[in-house]
């Protein structure tokens, strides 16, 4: 069975096993996002290391996020299959090794290996389901992919939380192998590519350059004013430096022969302005994950496990919507479709912005809720809407974008927050009731600009003429076998 054949979409179908797979692979990518925080008291009591356990979550986001746009472009290359698989592999190591860590630095390293193989996990799953699936259908699949995330949300913070508790904080890690075996099992099984064999010119400059600068940029986003002041000569070395590179990188790549990240990924005005709604949502989802939760405990002294609930609520409404999308875009296009779901969001971030000098748990959960309906419906048009304006030999590398765009848009985005509710911490004393409702208060208000400002990108859209997926070369075609 090639792209050209429909057969529905669900785990019973023809394609239902690379389903299951890439569900497996985003999972692995999905949990491992969030079952590490609730672990961390035993962690640092077994191998010590305090001061340095925020690292364990840079160190992984960032090496995710600078690796995806070469992954991206690697899978248009090579191929899907072969990629996907290596990073399910280096995710594989990276657990085992995180499970055998003797220290902080060795577990952040082995950390930095997981995010590598997360880096190709997440954005090549997608790819191939806009092979695989008809325009029509890939909102359908986009739901079932953002289900997981909804799922772990709740279960990996659960699944931390038990094995710390049982003093076995290491099965933490352990607990991938036989998910990454499974699916890595399911993918050779099941999916099958076949790629037309043409000579290639890797672009392993470009590709250096881009990581190291972007490293540089991201990890000055995610540590000023916290590991050092923003005006610091450390912030504005790493700044500086990553400044640089990031503009020897663009002049290297227009003299490229097959540029890591070509320049027609920002000169169309479609991709363009998609790449910057990615920004938003990114922006915006983590501002609330990273301040719901402390709004509600600091505020209201509710249970970790009752502020986990509401934010939750984000994380469900998203797959809802995201799976309805098909049905709105194809009748009123992208465009339409995600201005209704940014005026959702605009919504529901305002209710959280004008209410939270009233702290209510239901009504957090409600709002959360509203947003993430709203953001399903922003993320999915706009994602296929760039994915089907392009052939199979370009798919790759416009996920890519895409998806590091959000990640860019969480880093600058947790940055900003950060900086604002620090400011009102330190005039106020230090955290206590009061400086959390107007930290929080703060934050919220300023993801409801981030929306508003996401509404200009999705005004600038252009309306996207889709290339169905049937359009793409034979030689290129994903298959799958009973």
């Amino acid at each position: 069975m090639t792209t050209e054949t429909a057969d529905g979409v669900g785990f019973r179908s023809k394609r239902g096993p690379i389903l299951i797979a890439l569900m497996l692979s985003t999972g692995l990518v999905a949990i491992d996002s969030t079952i590490v925080a609730t672990a961390v008291p035993s962690i640092v009591e077994d191998i010590g290391g305090f001061s340095s356990f925020p690292w364990l979550f840079s160190a992984y986001l960032l090496a995710q996020a600078v690796s995806v746009p070469v992954y991206a472009k690697l899978s248009d290359v090579l191929g899907r299959k072969p990629i996907i698989l290596s990073g399910i592999g280096l995710f594989l190591l990276g657990s085992i090794l995180c499970g055998l860590a003797w220290s902080m630095p060795a577990l952040i390293a082995f950390r930095v290996l997981q995010g590598l193989g997360a880096g190709a996990v997440q954005p090549v799953s997608i790819t191939i389901a806009g092979d695989i699936y008809t325009l029509a259908e890939r909102a359908k699949v986009q739901g079932y992919l953002a289900s997981v995330w909804a799922i772990s949300s709740v279960v990996g913070p659960t699944l931390g939380g038990i094995f710390a508790s049982l003093e076995i904080w290491r099965w933490i890690f352990l607990i991938n192998i036989p998910l990454c075996l499974l699916a890595g099992w399911m993918l050779v099984r099941t999916f099958h590519e076949n790629v037309q064999k043409t000579k290639h010119r890797i672009d392993y400059l470009g590709a250096a350059l881009l990581t190291t600068s972007l490293s540089l940029l991201i990890l000055g986003a995610l540590e000023g004013g916290q590991a050092w002041a923003w005006n610091s000569p450390v912030s504005i070395t790493v700044f500086a430096v990553g400044a640089v590179l990031l503009a020897i990188f663009l002049l290297v790549e227009r003299k490229a022969a097959e540029p890591v990240l070509p320049p027609w990924v920002v000169s169309r005005r479609l991709l363009a302005t998609t790449a910057l709604i990615s920004f938003g949502v990114g922006a915006a989802m983590l501002g609330l994950t990273s301040y719901v939760p402390t709004f509600l405990e600091g505020s209201l002294k509710t249970s970790p496990v009752l502020a986990g609930l509401a934010l939750a609520a984000l994380t469900l409404g998203w797959p809802i919507s995201a799976s309805q999308a098909g049905r709105f875009y194809l009748r009123i296009g992208f465009r339409r479709t995600a201005l209704i779901g940014i005026s959702i969001t605009v919504i529901g971030t305002a209710i959280l912005a004008l209410t939270a000098s009233s702290p209510n748990v239901l009504l957090v959960a409600a709002s959360c809720f509203v947003v993430g309906l709203g953001l399903g419906l922003v993320a999915t048009p706009t994602l296929i809407a760039a994915q089907s304006s392009v052939e199979w030999n370009e798919r790759g590398v416009v996920t890519g974008t895409n998806l590091f765009a959000r990640s860019i848009g969480s880093s600058i985005g947790v940055a900003v927050f950060g900086a604002v509710a620090n400011a009102i911490y330190a005039n106020s004393g230090g955290p206590n009731p009061q400086s959390t409702v107007s930290a929080s208060g703060a934050v919220f208000f300023a993801v409801l600009v981030c929306a508003v400002l996401t509404v200009v990108a999705v005004v600038a859209m252009p309306e996207a003429g889709a290339k169905s997926p049937e359009a793409a070369p034979a030689a290129s075609g994903a298959s799958a076998q009973d």
